[in-house]
């Protein structure tokens, strides 16, 4: 567990995807599986789960979304993706995939590109599901799979779309990033330039 800025930052173990925690908002939660880990690392980092209000989800894929009904929380995500979470479509939310159920969720929020969250923006780049977003403050990128450290990028063949991805990188690498906060695999500095280079690397995707 670390801190970047004010953001704390919780690497995911097993299928987890990384949590990320800013003012009283919690980005992602992982499958559930680990929760005592999550919440563990919380307190550690000095903060009280009673301070959190909104839970904002990257996508609506298990390994980010699974841990959702362990806080008495709202839950935020694309209007894209919510569809598939409050229908409880255990193969689009990937469940089965991972050999695991899922219940069906309430979406409180239905998140839009250019809104919100704090100094946040919402920006909706497609590729790995129809809703993915990213959050961007200026400097730090919390990108979900859209992006990951060492010009990674998110599967697009369970639901995804190559082009989309392609044209979600683009715009990704107009922006100046500092610090890249991934859905998977860890935070890094020099954002940009590992933007850059999954842009470079999905170019010679057909």
């Amino acid at each position: 567990m670390t801190k970047i800025n004010d953001i704390i930052i919780i690497e995911g173990i097993g299928y987890d995807s990384n949590v990320y925690i800013f003012e009283d908002v919690i980005v992602d939660t992982g499958t559930g599986q680990n929760m005592d880990y999550i919440l563990k690392s919380i307190q550690e980092a000095g903060k009280d789960v009673d301070e959190l209000s909104l839970i904002v989800n990257t996508h609506n894929h298990y390994d980010h979304v699974g841990g959702n009904h362990y806080f008495n929380l709202k839950v935020a995500m694309h209007a894209n993706d919510a569809v598939a979470l409050e229908k409880g479509d255990e193969d689009a939310l990937l469940a089965t995939m991972f050999g695991e159920s899922i219940e069906k969720m309430k979406v409180d929020i239905k998140l839009e590109e250019g809104d919100k969250i704090h100094d946040f923006e919402v920006l909706l780049t497609p590729g790995h599901t129809s809703g993915s977003i990213c959050l961007y403050d200026g400097e730090t990128l919390i990108s979900g799979d859209t992006v990951f450290s060492g010009g990674g990028f998110g599967r697009v063949d369970l639901g995804g779309d190559m082009n989309e991805m392609r044209k979600s990188l683009e715009r990704l690498k107009k922006l100046d990033i500092e610090y890249l906060l991934p859905g998977h695999g860890p935070a890094v500095e020099h954002g940009s330039r590992h933007v850059k280079l999954a842009c470079d690397i999905s170019n010679g995707y057909y």
